[in-house]
């Protein structure tokens, strides 16, 4: 018969605080920030007044650990479920401070009304009246609640017998809050994490998924080592107050003032830096953070990987192994401080920029710049000369765009990647790469047919566009601005065929945004080109050229303009087309882009 790997049982929540209070529980201490609007906060001790039931939560036990004395140390139980229901618990029963979703400490003051039997968040006029109790955690930890009550009647002389014991009976209730029940599933250490997810997924009344980096967080977050209690939980900071920052660096002064025990640590002045950062081209989360360490230090993929290391998991007997555990933390650590280190990261995205990528809105991919970071980590790592580091990553970044190579199950892609890697040397790997799957006929038919699809989002437009920046091509008709120009002043992309003109002859939205269609224009040429034919405002410009009349641009010879038509991928018989060579048109210009694409690659 199968050994049950978990237990389910019944707790208090005061028992349940108790737990969380003395350790036995371990609550990430910025686990996510909490999310809830103060209402469902409210809505919470409603039920448990009422009796309604508020759902399980799930822990997953840490491993036993021998203590230097012999004795074995009963493993902590981690909360991976509940995190929002047990904090706003501490909020509304302990009146425990929350942290937002902007890091900010704050309460959620939840009052009641003992003779309504209501509930809600704690406004001024509710503190003003007598009537109210405005802090239910006031009453809820206090030494004496019949000391509480009697104050309560001193502020309401007036009431009668009758409704004193109709809010006797009300606070009665109240109190028992903390004697209600809540469902506790506690997850066996010895379960993998592929079964912990399956779990909480079949579990879950809403069916969200909770990823596999999730449990890595927690697992770091509960790390409390001997040499260093506090380690998991600053290094679990270090991951999230880097996220944080790359996406919103003024937040360092709410870590400053808010946190005054993280800004003792050595993390705080290796993150610092971001606050001078206002670049969105990388914008990791802590997902990206703890799969680019793991990738690098590990040379494995697989976050659940990951959580098994950190579980001590040995992967031979399958059995704990403290000493794993401990050398799997410090090489976590080396990991997430080699990826927040200012130099390599400001280094890394001069060289995403240097293949012409050099914004978001040329990139779809996360994963790209996730696997390419790791790359040029552990290149750097083995002491590889730079100038080859940025070789090799730079060719990487745009063969795994070519390739689409992390645009389903990035995860095993990428623990593939890196073995290979690691086993010939990432030269063979691309050198690989290019003969199964960037030979001349990828190049002149693979590529062109990748360019069919009628998209914005669609990588090789967006490689298309890089491949201008890269050769610093001018924006069509124009001698003096850039493509790169347009797309740093986000510029506007236009239709070279008016959309308008294809509407008027019938074509849909698939046909006049077919990517071969789009091109960087400046708005004020755009808006002079109207819903013309191509062959009328084509030959516009270029007899204003001819005659000295710069109103479409500013190319002052005609020599120009071909090398314009050029840079911008466009048929020198452009000259010539109206509706009827719409077809020739997108089928011409796709091998142009395509043989842009890959100059740009075989440049790199």
């Amino acid at each position: 018969m199968p050994i049950q790997k978990y237990s389910v049982n019944q707790r208090s929540v005061d028992m349940l605080l108790h737990y969380i209070k003395d350790g036995e529980i371990v609550i990430p201490e910025i686990q996510r920030p909490f999310v809830w609007k103060s209402v469902k906060v409210r809505d919470l001790m409603d039920s448990l007044y009422k009796g309604f039931p508020i759902g399980y939560i799930i822990t997953w036990k840490n491993p036993n650990i021998r203590l230097k004395n012999g004795e074995l140390s009963s493993g902590k139980q981690v909360l991976i479920d509940g995190q929002q229901r047990i904090t706003a618990l501490m909020a509304a029963v302990l009146g425990k401070e929350i942290v937002d979703e902007n890091y900010r400490k704050k309460r959620i003051i939840v009052s009641f009304h003992p003779l309504e039997e209501k509930f809600e968040i704690l406004t001024p006029i509710i503190r003003k009246s007598d009537e109210w109790i405005s802090d239910i955690s006031e009453f809820l930890t206090a030494n004496s609640q019949m000391s509480f009550l009697r104050e309560y009647f001193a502020k309401n002389e007036n009431m009668d017998d009758k409704t004193k014991s109709l809010i006797e009976q009300s606070l009665e209730k109240l109190a028992a809050i903390k004697t209600k029940d809540i469902g506790i599933i506690e997850l066996d250490a010895g379960l993998d994490i592929e079964d912990v997810t399956e779990i909480f997924v079949r579990i879950n009344s809403a069916g969200v998924p909770l990823e596999q980096a999730d449990f890595a967080m927690s697992k770091i977050a509960s790390y409390q080592p001997v040499f260093d209690p506090l380690f998991g939980v600053n290094l679990r900071k270090c991951i999230d107050y880097f996220a944080h920052l790359a996406k919103e660096p003024h937040f360092v002064e709410e870590i400053e003032k808010n946190d005054g025990e993280f800004k003792q640590t050595e993390y705080l002045q290796k993150i610092t830096w971001l606050k001078n950062i206002h670049d969105d081209l990388y914008q990791p989360d802590y997902r990206d953070i703890l799969r680019v360490s793991f990738i690098k230090e590990f040379d494995r993929g697989k976050t659940s990987d990951l959580v098994k290391l950190l579980s001590g998991q040995n992967f031979e007997t399958r059995e704990f192994d403290e000493e794993i555990q401990e050398k799997s933390f410090l090489k976590l650590k080396a990991g997430v401080l080699d990826f927040v280190n200012e130099n390599h990261f400001k280094k890394f995205l001069l060289i995403v920029k240097s293949t012409g990528i050099i914004n978001s809105r040329l990139i779809n991919s996360q994963n790209v710049l996730n696997f390419a970071y790791a790359l040029y980590l552990k290149l750097r790592k083995e002491k590889m000369e730079n100038n080859l580091i940025e070789k090799y990553t730079r060719k990487w970044i745009i063969l795994s765009i070519l390739t689409e190579r992390y645009s389903s199950s990035p995860e095993s892609a990428m623990d593939r990647d890196i073995k290979d890697i690691n086993k010939k040397g990432i030269e063979q790997v691309i050198k690989e790469i290019e003969e199964a799957n960037l030979s001349e006929t990828y190049w002149n038919i693979g590529l062109v047919q990748d360019l069919r699809k009628a998209t914005m989002s669609n990588p090789f437009l967006r490689l298309f566009f890089a491949a201008q920046v890269y050769f610093n091509d001018k924006a069509l008709f124009s001698e003096t601005i850039t493509v790169r120009e347009l797309i740093e002043v986000k510029g506007d992309i236009h239709h070279i065929f008016p959309k308008k003109y294809l509407q008027r002859a019938g074509l849909g939205r698939s046909d006049y945004n077919q990517i071969a269609n789009f091109t960087y224009l400046q708005q004020e040429v755009n808006v002079k080109i109207g819903d013309k034919a191509p062959k009328e405002y084509f030959n516009e410009v270029r007899e204003k050229v001819k005659n000295g009349n710069l109103s479409y641009g500013l190319i002052s010879s005609e020599e120009k303009l071909m090398e314009n038509l050029k840079e911008n991928a466009i048929p020198d018989d452009i000259f010539s087309m109206d509706i009827s060579d719409y077809e020739t048109f997108l089928e011409k210009r796709r091998k142009l882009m395509a043989k842009k694409i890959e100059a740009l690659y075989k440049s790199l």
